[in-house]
């Protein structure tokens, strides 16, 4: 093993290793302090060429290694369990090419989204992708494991942005698939091998991605509503009246909205009674300028309301995201926080809501459901925090129990347990109690055809 060490750390390269324990430390726990792992090498490469060597050392050493990006998931995908070698690619965050009368940039995967997005920005162009961590998530992360992020309504998950892809296999091979063409038709789509499989199948290194205009207009408006049928009736409307350009459109209970208004700095309630739900929609599109006299006029006449907003400047749609992009952090300072990154039917999301909620009021009474979220695609963050004055540990400790009756729930209305956050270490084993037995096996085959020594993050997304 001292030898295979010695051999990894030539082919990282200079300043592209450590194995100093204060350095590794934060690289081995998740930010939700949920997971906690073992490492006792770093590794930092800083070209495609590095990675190559790195992982064909480790496939004829057959020496685990475990990919990270910024660290930012919430599975436990990035962790390395069993003191694996974690391999960093943040070194590797240089933006190759931005085209753009062609509407398409090439970034490596160490970039963080927020570069990604600033340097589509800088020549007029938008890349949508947008998350709560894009400060410090990196793009190839994002790939990885195909982030959803608020704008999923309008432009799609991560795996709609991509264009090619650049991986290293477990032998080191590298399979250099960069295209920026919009078709290409010549069998079989090899790069979504790689987008969503959470570092196990091959190491993405970089991405092509596709860019769009940026919207001369964009309308932001947070809207209270009586209940979730209400916001889903809202969404249709809107949709009809702003011609398909609704971008966001984003759910949030009274009590999330109450959390951040309690332990978030800067932030008010802009409407001026409470309401049970509420909606946060943004619309955004060209250059007609009639996206926000569409959005008064469908809000003032609309049924489905009780009361609404909508931002005058720039200031105000930040601060009316802010109420959004702070529930999680919000969730905090309450005491424990039992999450579900879950999706099912739009039209099933109200009773959804209503059956889940109920059974782990059942499971845990005085429980503080904070289910908030990407209601225009379905996709709700169904989380509990513990009851007030409760007893943190022993209601964490039930985590499996609840998720199991949330994900049983999920099951029923033909849902899935993971809708952005990926598998992980975390729902590993939880997915085959609902995939079906076919689905596992041409998994499994995957896996062991393009990593037959099990090298590459050994075990998350299946076990085999």
């Amino acid at each position: 093993m001292t030898d295979t060490i010695a051999r990894l750390k030539d082919a990282a390269g200079l300043k592209g290793w450590s194995d100093d324990p204060a350095e590794i430390a934060p690289h081995l726990k998740e930010w939700r302090g949920k997971y906690q792992g073992e490492s006792a090498l770093l590794l930092k490469p800083d070209s495609t060429e590095a990675v190559s060597k790195i992982l064909a050392i480790c496939n004829e050493t057959r020496t685990a290694i475990v990919p990270q990006g910024g660290n930012t998931g919430l599975v436990g995908g990035q962790i390395p369990f069993d003191n694996e070698i974690i391999l960093s690619l943040s070194r590797m965050n240089r933006i190759r090419m931005v085209d753009a009368s062609g509407m398409n940039m090439i970034a490596e995967a160490g970039a963080t989204l927020a570069a990604v997005q600033n340097a589509a920005a800088k020549s007029d162009r938008l890349f949508p992708l947008s998350i709560a961590s894009e400060g410090s998530a990196t793009i190839g992360g994002n790939v990885s494991t195909n982030a959803g992020g608020v704008h999923v309504l309008h432009y799609g998950n991560t795996r709609d942005l991509v264009l090619g892809v650049e991986a290293v296999l477990a032998d080191g091979r590298v399979l250099d698939m960069l295209r920026t063409l919009r078709k290409d038709n010549t069998g079989y789509d090899l790069k979504q091998l790689f987008i969503g499989a959470e570092g196990t199948l091959g190491i993405v290194t970089a991405v092509a991605l596709k860019l769009f205009p940026q919207p001369a207009e964009r309308v932001t408006a947070l809207i209270a509503v009586r209940d979730p049928q209400s916001a889903i009736d809202l969404l249709s409307r809107l949709q009809t009246a702003t011609g398909g350009a609704m971008s966001a459109f984003e759910l949030m209970p009274r009590l999330g909205l109450e959390f951040v208004l309690a332990h978030i700095p800067q932030t008010a309630d802009p409407l001026s009674k409470p309401s049970p739900w509420y909606v946060l929609a943004e619309a955004s599109g060209g250059a007609n300028g009639h996206l926000e006299e569409a959005m008064e006029s469908a809000l003032s006449s609309s049924d489905l309301i009780t009361d609404a907003v909508i931002a005058k400047s720039e200031a105000q749609r930040t601060a009316l995201w802010k109420l959004r992009e702070a529930m999680s952090e919000a969730q905090k300072p309450e005491g424990g926080s039992i999450k579900h990154d879950v999706s099912v039917p739009i039209k099933d999301i109200p009773a959804f809501l209503k059956d889940g909620i109920a059974a782990v009021e059942k499971l845990v009474p005085g429980v503080r459901p904070v289910p908030f979220g990407h209601l225009g695609d379905g996709n709700i963050h169904f989380n509990f925090t513990v009851p007030k004055n409760g007893d943190n540990a022993a209601f964490l400790a039930r985590w499996n129990e609840i998720q199991d009756a949330v994900h049983d729930i999920v099951n029923r209305y033909h849902g899935s347990i993971s809708a952005e956050h990926g598998l992980g270490i975390m729902k590993v084993h939880e997915i085959e109690r609902y995939k079906s037995a076919a689905e596992l096996d041409v998994m499994r085959t995957l896996k062991r055809t393009l990593d037959p020594n099990n090298i590459l993050n050994p075990g998350k997304v299946v076990a085999i």
